[in-house]
Protein backbone atom coordinates (compact mmCIF):
# COMPACT_ATOMS: atom_id res chain seq x y z
CA UNK A 1 0.00 0.00 0.00
CA UNK A 2 1.17 3.61 -0.77
CA UNK A 3 0.77 6.80 0.73
CA UNK A 4 0.46 10.01 -0.42
CA UNK A 5 4.05 11.85 0.51
CA UNK A 6 3.85 15.27 0.13
CA UNK A 7 7.44 16.73 -0.42
CA UNK A 8 8.92 18.08 2.20
CA UNK A 9 7.94 14.10 3.66
CA UNK A 10 10.14 12.55 0.70
CA UNK A 11 12.78 15.28 0.86
CA UNK A 12 13.81 14.40 4.21
CA UNK A 13 13.33 10.99 3.31
CA UNK A 14 15.75 10.91 0.50
CA UNK A 15 17.89 13.18 2.51
CA UNK A 16 17.51 13.05 6.36
CA UNK A 17 19.21 15.33 8.19
CA UNK A 18 21.17 14.29 11.17
CA UNK A 19 21.73 10.74 11.02
CA UNK A 20 23.74 8.21 12.56
CA UNK A 21 24.76 8.08 16.42
CA UNK A 22 27.25 9.97 18.07
CA UNK A 23 30.19 8.37 20.34
CA UNK A 24 29.94 8.36 23.95
CA UNK A 25 26.49 10.35 23.68
CA UNK A 26 25.35 12.62 27.06
CA UNK A 27 21.73 10.99 26.40
CA UNK A 28 20.19 8.31 24.27
CA UNK A 29 17.10 6.56 23.53
CA UNK A 30 15.75 3.85 21.54
CA UNK A 31 11.98 3.90 21.28
CA UNK A 32 9.76 1.44 18.55
CA UNK A 33 9.85 -2.39 17.95
CA UNK A 34 11.23 -3.56 15.39
CA UNK A 35 8.75 -6.52 15.16
CA UNK A 36 6.39 -3.47 14.16
CA UNK A 37 8.39 -2.59 11.93
CA UNK A 38 9.29 1.17 12.87
CA UNK A 39 12.34 1.96 15.82
CA UNK A 40 13.77 5.25 16.69
CA UNK A 41 17.39 5.06 18.44
CA UNK A 42 18.13 9.14 19.27
CA UNK A 43 22.08 10.39 20.51
CA UNK A 44 22.25 13.41 22.24
CA UNK A 45 25.33 16.03 23.02
CA UNK A 46 24.60 18.61 25.49
CA UNK A 47 26.44 22.02 27.11
CA UNK A 48 26.21 21.09 30.58
CA UNK A 49 26.51 24.84 31.41
CA UNK A 50 23.67 25.97 28.96
CA UNK A 51 21.80 22.63 28.75
CA UNK A 52 22.05 23.75 24.80
CA UNK A 53 21.61 20.50 22.86
CA UNK A 54 24.53 21.11 20.61
CA UNK A 55 24.46 17.89 18.56
CA UNK A 56 21.40 15.17 17.82
CA UNK A 57 21.52 12.47 15.60
CA UNK A 58 19.51 9.21 15.06
CA UNK A 59 19.11 6.05 13.62
CA UNK A 60 15.55 4.90 12.16
CA UNK A 61 14.64 1.02 11.23
CA UNK A 62 11.45 1.75 9.60
CA UNK A 63 9.07 3.48 6.40
CA UNK A 64 9.48 6.66 5.09
CA UNK A 65 7.52 8.98 7.95
CA UNK A 66 9.51 7.24 10.32
CA UNK A 67 13.30 8.16 8.68
CA UNK A 68 11.12 11.73 7.83
CA UNK A 69 9.81 12.51 11.53
CA UNK A 70 13.40 10.87 12.78
CA UNK A 71 15.25 13.69 10.42
CA UNK A 72 12.59 16.83 11.18
CA UNK A 73 12.66 15.95 15.15
CA UNK A 74 16.48 16.41 15.00
CA UNK A 75 16.19 19.76 13.02
CA UNK A 76 13.81 21.17 15.77
CA UNK A 77 15.65 20.42 18.89
CA UNK A 78 19.54 20.98 17.98
CA UNK A 79 20.02 24.27 19.36
CA UNK A 80 17.40 24.27 22.09
CA UNK A 81 18.01 23.82 25.82
CA UNK A 82 16.84 20.14 27.26
CA UNK A 83 13.79 22.22 28.24
CA UNK A 84 12.79 23.99 25.53
CA UNK A 85 13.13 20.61 23.29
CA UNK A 86 10.93 18.56 25.64
CA UNK A 87 7.72 20.66 24.64
CA UNK A 88 8.00 20.06 21.02
CA UNK A 89 5.17 18.35 20.37
CA UNK A 90 3.92 15.75 17.61
CA UNK A 91 1.55 18.26 15.98
CA UNK A 92 4.41 20.32 15.67
CA UNK A 93 6.62 17.55 13.85
CA UNK A 94 4.05 16.80 11.75
CA UNK A 95 3.23 20.53 10.66
CA UNK A 96 6.75 21.22 9.88
CA UNK A 97 6.60 18.45 7.40
CA UNK A 98 3.60 19.44 5.91
CA UNK A 99 1.23 16.71 7.39
CA UNK A 100 1.69 12.99 7.35
CA UNK A 101 -1.20 10.53 6.21
CA UNK A 102 -3.79 10.35 8.56
CA UNK A 103 -2.21 6.09 8.93
CA UNK A 104 1.44 7.41 9.70
CA UNK A 105 0.68 10.32 12.36
CA UNK A 106 2.17 7.64 14.90
CA UNK A 107 5.64 8.00 13.28
CA UNK A 108 5.69 11.57 14.85
CA UNK A 109 4.46 10.94 17.76
CA UNK A 110 7.80 7.63 18.43
CA UNK A 111 10.09 10.53 17.16
CA UNK A 112 8.66 12.86 20.01
CA UNK A 113 8.80 9.79 22.54
CA UNK A 114 12.21 8.97 21.78
CA UNK A 115 13.37 12.66 21.80
CA UNK A 116 11.99 13.21 25.47
CA UNK A 117 13.40 10.08 26.20
CA UNK A 118 16.94 10.31 25.45
CA UNK A 119 16.37 13.61 27.15
CA UNK A 120 15.66 11.88 30.30
CA UNK A 121 18.18 9.47 29.75
CA UNK A 122 20.33 13.08 30.00
CA UNK A 123 18.59 14.22 33.17
CA UNK A 124 18.90 11.13 35.09
CA UNK A 125 22.14 10.52 34.27
CA UNK A 126 23.45 14.02 35.99
CA UNK A 127 20.75 14.02 38.59
CA UNK A 128 18.36 16.84 37.31
CA UNK A 129 15.29 14.52 37.33
CA UNK A 130 12.98 16.75 39.93
CA UNK A 131 10.07 14.54 40.76
CA UNK A 132 11.70 11.46 42.19
CA UNK A 133 9.60 8.40 42.05
CA UNK A 134 10.63 5.29 44.19
CA UNK A 135 11.95 2.53 41.56
CA UNK A 136 9.47 0.00 42.13
CA UNK A 137 9.24 -3.87 40.44
CA UNK A 138 6.77 -2.01 37.99
CA UNK A 139 9.20 0.57 37.15
CA UNK A 140 12.01 -2.16 36.30
CA UNK A 141 9.80 -3.77 34.18
CA UNK A 142 8.89 -1.13 32.01
CA UNK A 143 12.39 -0.25 31.48
CA UNK A 144 13.03 -3.79 30.44
CA UNK A 145 10.60 -3.46 28.31
CA UNK A 146 12.85 -1.18 26.32
CA UNK A 147 15.52 -4.10 26.15
CA UNK A 148 15.56 -6.21 22.96
CA UNK A 149 15.41 -10.17 22.56
CA UNK A 150 17.70 -10.62 19.70
CA UNK A 151 16.35 -14.07 19.48
CA UNK A 152 12.42 -13.08 19.24
CA UNK A 153 12.89 -9.55 17.37
CA UNK A 154 10.94 -8.29 20.55
CA UNK A 155 11.51 -7.07 23.99
CA UNK A 156 12.28 -8.92 26.76
CA UNK A 157 9.60 -8.89 28.88
CA UNK A 158 7.12 -9.57 26.18
CA UNK A 159 8.95 -12.72 25.30
CA UNK A 160 9.43 -13.73 28.74
CA UNK A 161 12.92 -13.59 28.92
CA UNK A 162 12.56 -11.85 32.28
CA UNK A 163 11.67 -14.52 34.86
CA UNK A 164 12.08 -12.45 37.94
CA UNK A 165 12.25 -9.17 39.41
CA UNK A 166 12.60 -7.37 42.73
CA UNK A 167 13.35 -4.30 44.57
CA UNK A 168 14.61 -3.76 47.87
CA UNK A 169 16.76 -0.83 49.28
CA UNK A 170 18.12 0.24 46.46
CA UNK A 171 19.20 -3.18 45.45
CA UNK A 172 17.45 -4.60 42.21
CA UNK A 173 17.61 -8.42 41.27
CA UNK A 174 16.78 -9.63 37.58
CA UNK A 175 16.63 -13.21 36.83
CA UNK A 176 16.90 -13.89 33.13
CA UNK A 177 15.61 -17.19 31.15
CA UNK A 178 18.74 -17.91 29.49
CA UNK A 179 21.82 -19.56 29.36
CA UNK A 180 24.77 -17.02 31.02
CA UNK A 181 26.98 -18.59 27.92
CA UNK A 182 24.00 -17.79 25.23
CA UNK A 183 25.84 -15.86 22.61
CA UNK A 184 23.03 -12.97 23.44
CA UNK A 185 23.52 -12.69 27.52
CA UNK A 186 25.76 -10.23 27.52
CA UNK A 187 24.82 -7.98 24.95
CA UNK A 188 21.24 -8.36 27.10
CA UNK A 189 22.65 -7.80 30.64
CA UNK A 190 24.58 -5.10 29.86
CA UNK A 191 21.97 -3.36 27.71
CA UNK A 192 19.16 -4.21 30.64
CA UNK A 193 21.85 -2.09 33.03
CA UNK A 194 22.01 0.65 30.92
CA UNK A 195 18.35 1.11 31.18
CA UNK A 196 18.30 0.75 35.11
CA UNK A 197 21.21 2.23 36.18
CA UNK A 198 20.45 6.05 35.69
CA UNK A 199 17.33 5.74 38.25
CA UNK A 200 18.11 8.00 41.00
CA UNK A 201 16.98 5.81 44.25
CA UNK A 202 19.04 2.44 42.70
CA UNK A 203 22.48 1.30 44.26
CA UNK A 204 23.17 -1.85 42.89
CA UNK A 205 22.10 -4.11 40.32
CA UNK A 206 22.34 -8.07 40.19
CA UNK A 207 21.73 -10.06 37.09
CA UNK A 208 21.45 -13.59 36.84
CA UNK A 209 20.88 -15.97 34.21
CA UNK A 210 19.09 -19.96 34.19
CA UNK A 211 21.81 -22.77 34.46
Amino acid sequence: MSFPYNDIVLEHFKNPRNIGSIENPDGKAMEGSPACGDMVSLYLKVDPKTLIITDIKFESYGCASNIATGSIITELAKGKTIGEAKKITWKQASDALGGLPSIKVHCSVLAVESLRAAIQNYEEKHGLITEKVETTEEVIRKRLKKVMNPIKGLDMVTTNLVKEVSVKDGIVHISIDLPENHQFANAIKSDAIEKIETLWDVKEINIDFTE
